[in-house]
């Protein structure tokens, strides 16, 4: 296993301390929080810890399912205790970019229907101004590329779809990625997220602001908890 490697498995875990048992849990999508879902499961089965959780993607249904996590649907519960999830880029206000692993619609409709968000990250996610990494945008299918120009327009950057081998990307709600190349330009995403939510075509974009209560850090110095000051976790 390598340093990074290493240190990803190690915040994914670290961020399972958050969790306690009757909780409902937002289970997330990437490489980083897969350790935080498989050690979900080692204390259900080893230290009695009793929890439901709800997927934000297929795969990570399978993955909670392997691992003896039961799931239930989100519209059965009356909201969630917590969601730990990744990020692609995260600034100094605890704002995100999501998205890389295209699973950011349901990621987004878990994070609001719970009441605090932990995000697992390696150092390298940690920026001053976001958009470095490419913005991450589902659309529809449908004239996808008069929705790509739209924001190739309203962005000033270049908007590509998500491509995978000879087709595009598809979500798991049957929908496309288009990833915006802004460069570190996004000094205002709330602004931002507002105007390409109003393109027609656009089913969610891979902003997410006022979620994220904490990051569970993997950095050279080790594992650092970084708690948003006046967030939902920082009593």
């Amino acid at each position: 296993m390598s340093d990074v490697e290493a240190l990803k498995k190690a915040a994914g875990i670290a961020a399972c301390d958050f969790v306690k048992t009757g909780m409902k849990v937002g289970l997330g999508t990437g490489s980083t929080v897969k350790h935080t879902v498989i050690e979900l499961g080692r204390r259900m089965s080893e230290e009695g810890l009793e929890i439901v959780g709800v997927p934000t993607s297929l795969a990570t249904e399978e993955l909670a399912t392997k691992v003896g996590i039961p799931l239930v649907e989100l519209s059965e519960l009356d909201g969630l205790d917590i969601v730990i999830d990744g990020a692609d880029e995260y600034d100094p206000n605890f704002q995100l970019i999501k998205g890389g692993g295209a699973a950011l619609l349901r990621e987004k409709i878990v994070a609001q229907e719970s009441a605090a968000m932990v995000v697992v990250a390696d150092a390298r996610k940690r920026v001053q101004t976001l958009g470095a990494f490419p913005l991450p945008i589902e659309v529809t299918p449908f004239s996808h590329e008069a929705t790509v120009r739209g924001l190739s327009r309203l962005l000033d950057c270049r908007v590509n779809i998500r491509m995978a081998g000879n087709g595009p990307v598809i979500t798991d709600n049957g929908n496309m990625i288009a990833d915006a190349h802004t460069g570190p330009t996004i000094e205002n995403p709330i602004e931002c997220e507002r105007n390409v939510l109003m393109i027609a075509g656009v089913v969610q974009v891979g902003l997410f602001n006022g979620m994220c209560d904490a990051v569970v850090l993997a950095g050279g110095d080790g594992i650092e908890t970084f708690v948003k000051p006046g967030g939902r976790l920082s009593q």
